[in-house]
């Protein structure tokens, strides 16, 4: 009898401990990876606080409840391979990436990772999804639509400076693909054919060493303007370019609002850090079980028109009123 007690009682205390063993051990943290063509681990740059704030939004707390495997490309593209390459290793739970290259990559290392974008493309006529409603695959995130605005920025860049004849296409490329130089040039030589600008390619393939040159050959050209095309490339040595614009008497426009923080003459832009902190959102839905297939691709609602007209001053350049009043924010 007390032998057959026994058996049962031993059971339900296996049974009782095991639970309790499995209560005790920790829950998994989620591991994000993310791949920055900006900042450094140092200075990780308004985009990447933009996403922090967006997770602190949704209740995580890195090292608490969140892991970000962070991943800087710090102007050395060459690097962009093995930078997705070991988080895709790392098993993450969500790979973030925020440059065309890294996406690009990102989607030929995994098929089953999620993959959230912050791209400045259309992610369909790129080829990284499907449709914005339907993403499928394991890709889905935010479209900021640069490219699509580079008309309009010409546009707006011949209304604040008069006398505008020839603008300057400032681009350092991620890599020498020629479609990859054409997706990124095309629209604004489109863009200024329209407004009867004439336009002309400035390619710096080595901007550690090649700045001076290209301002040199856009005086050469008698360029009244430089449109710079922001890439994880150039973006590095954006306060040596806007000192070399205003040395040159050339005005900036460009693509992000810190350019004109730090001295380029405007920008016209979707409101880039909202872009970044919407990307939480993706990140928490996909962590909840959500699949990215099922995810639509959202495209900004908001645009912003910024002016520094500290710069304009230093340029000899009077904006016009009319202009002005349409500005998001003026820097004085």
């Amino acid at each position: 009898m007390r032998k057959a007690l026994l058996v049962p009682l031993l059971a339900i205390w296996i049974v009782a401990m095991a639970a309790f063993a499995q209560a005790q051990q920790p829950a998994k943290i989620p591991r994000i990876g993310f791949v920055s063509g900006i900042g450094d681990a140092n200075n990780p740059g308004p985009r990447v606080e933009a996403f922090r704030q967006g997770m602190r939004d949704l209740g995580y707390v890195e090292g608490k409840n969140i892991q970000v495997e962070y991943r800087y490309i710090e102007g050395k593209t060459e690097r962009t391979a093995d930078l997705v390459n070991e988080l895709v290793q790392l098993k993450v739970d969500v790979l973030v990436t925020v440059s065309f290259t890294s996406s690009v990559l990102a989607q030929k290392a995994t098929k089953t990772i999620p993959i959230v974008i912050a791209l400045p493309e259309d992610p369909v006529a790129t080829g990284l999804v499907n449709s914005l409603a339907r993403p499928g695959g394991n890709i889905t995130g935010v479209a900021s639509l640069t490219r699509e605005l580079s008309g309009k920025r010409l546009e707006l860049l011949a209304e604040a400076v008069s006398g505008v004849k020839r603008v300057g296409i400032l681009y350092a490329p991620s890599n020498t693909a020629t479609a990859n130089r054409d997706r990124n040039y095309g629209p604004y030589e489109i863009g200024a054919r329209a407004l009867k600008i004439a336009s002309q390619r400035i390619e710096v393939l080595n901007p550690s060493q090649d700045l001076d040159g290209a301002f040199r050959e856009a005086v050469k050209a008698r360029a009244n303007a430089i449109a710079v095309i922001n890439t994880s490339t150039v973006a590095p040595y954006r306060k040596k370019i806007t000192e070399l614009g205003i040395k040159n008497r050339l005005p900036l426009m460009t693509e992000n609002p810190n350019w004109v923080t730090d001295g380029a003459l405007m920008s016209y832009s979707a409101h880039d850090t909202e872009g970044h902190r919407r990307i939480a959102t993706y990140v928490d839905k996909i962590l909840k079980g959500t699949k990215p297939s099922d995810i639509p691709v959202e495209q900004p609602t908001k645009f912003e028109l910024v002016f520094n007209l500290k710069t304009a001053k230093a340029l000899g350049i009077t904006i016009p009123q009319s202009v002005l009043f349409r500005a998001d924010r003026v820097i004085k």
